[in-house]
């Protein structure tokens, strides 16, 4: 039997507690997998001076992050901190040192992505990072190995628990400050929820598929993003009720023949959508290979156990790489390649769920038509509510297929109207029924 593959864990919350836990209530069957021992040889949190979680041995723990990266008999750095700095610096380090890294940390990797597979790749090590988008859904192993066959044409994603529970819970009537209220009651939201509401932890993950999927870094600065922060219960209840649609909080990848689409942002799909039965802090990827079709992968996208299971097939993938003597840096991504085109979301062109509010007044909708028509918009759908003695009366649209540049010059134009009482709200919708 080979010696054992010693690993070095920093970072020991929640994740890297259910780590250890996994490792421990499972080492034998991992022995028998990798065909040796994983060893966990060191744990580094700085909180060990307050607290020391039960059933590890103490003589493993340290709160000097160097105590990790220095120890020539650990192969592999598991770092579980969170946040860019000193991840960053954890990661280049350890590469330097000539250890492989096992990582949950996708704000680092999208954001020094170039930078962290330079090293890599000039060192001969590896990073692994299953567990930075989706948790427990081993999406990145399925794209880059199960799927390497395919072009993936198309991906929607649901990759955000916080802001899909917040959504499910206005679809019951809920407004958003309730429904964040209960998101951080029950631990589905931090207590500065805001990476997760503006959509920037959804743009870190679409970031990293995306660089999978197209073999060279994808930046955060091509994607195009929107949060929930500004979303109505009353377009969550319109949407569902009058054109049979379900909002959410959607990463979308598309490849078009003018160029690649990449946004993150409130969409509405059809409630017939297998995504639109994603309900709650649970995450979900829809996709088509080109010759697989379309399959959607489905999970806990957050939680210590969900987010430890993709920790640990990364430490096992790894661990019989270093039984095997196999040193090489990740074969799927090009730094070299040329830079992808990606559509400036003002070209791209979609369907629009559209809500006008005006006074209740003869004409109102034909001059409201008459600008969309001027800006090569057309109506797919109309929907007016009853005034119910109000001064303003809700308009309900749904538009065709129309150029976003054209449609937001339009909206402006009718919102300077004197008959609408209030801005105009849109969101986009995805429906491939009508493509």
């Amino acid at each position: 039997m080979s010696r054992p593959v010693n690993i070095g864990i920093i970072g020991m919350g929640t994740v890297g507690e259910s780590v250890f836990n996994i490792i421990r209530d499972r080492y034998d069957f991992f022995e028998v997998k990798i065909g040796t021992p994983i060893r966990i040889k060191k744990i580094c949190d700085k909180k060990f001076e307050r607290k020391k979680p039960e059933g590890i041995d103490f003589s493993l723990l340290t709160t000097e992050i160097q105590d990790v990266i220095n120890d020539e008999e650990i192969d592999i750095v598991v770092e579980l901190i969170g946040g860019i700095e000193p991840a960053r610096r954890i990661i280049l380090a350890s590469l330097d040192k000539g250890k492989h890294v096992v990582t949950a940390n996708k704000a680092v990797l999208a954001s020094h992505f170039k930078e962290i597979f330079k090293k890599v790749k000039e060192k001969k090590r590896q990073v692994y990072f299953e567990a930075s988008v989706c948790a427990g859904i081993p999406i990145i192993q399925a794209i880059n190995e199960g799927l390497c066959a395919n072009e993936i044409e198309y991906l929607l994603g649901i990759l955000n628990g916080t802001t899909n529970f917040i959504l499910t819970k206005m679809e019951e009537g809920k407004d958003f400050k309730e429904a964040l209220r209960e998101a951080k009651e029950r631990g589905f939201a931090e207590a500065d929820p805001s990476l997760d509401i503006s959509g920037e932890d959804s743009v870190h993950k679409l970031s990293i598929l995306s660089s999978i999927i197209f073999s060279t870094h994808v930046g955060l600065e091509v994607i195009h993003k929107e949060g929930i922060d500004f979303v109505d219960p009353t377009d969550v209840k319109y949407g569902m009720e009058e054109f049979g649609y379900k909002l959410k909080l959607l990463a979308i990848m598309k490849k078009t023949k003018e160029g690649i689409e990449l946004r993150v942002c409130p969409t509405f799909i059809p409630k017939e959508h297998p995504l639109s039965d994603v309900r709650d802090e649970f995450n979900a990827v829809y996709l088509r290979g080109r010759y697989t079709g379309d399959m959607m992968f489905y999970g806990k996208g957050a939680g210590g156990y969900p987010a430890a299971s993709a920790v640990i097939s990364d430490i096992v993938y790894l661990a019989r790489k270093v039984v095997q003597g196999i040193e090489e840096h990740l074969p799927y991504l090009d730094l070299k390649r040329r830079r992808l085109n990606v559509k400036d979301i003002n070209d791209i062109e979609t369907r629009y769920y559209v809500r006008f509010t005006t006074i209740d007044a003869p004409g109102v909708l034909a001059k409201i038509a008459k600008i969309l028509g001027e800006n090569k918009v057309s109506i797919a759908s109309v929907v007016q509510k009853e005034s119910s003695g109000l001064s303003e009366v809700p308009i309900l649209m749904l538009t065709h297929r129309a150029k976003e540049g054209s449609f937001k010059k339009a909206i402006t134009e009718i919102d300077r109207l004197n008959v609408v009482r209030r801005k105009t709200v849109f969101y986009r919708v995805e429906d491939e029924r009508f493509y």
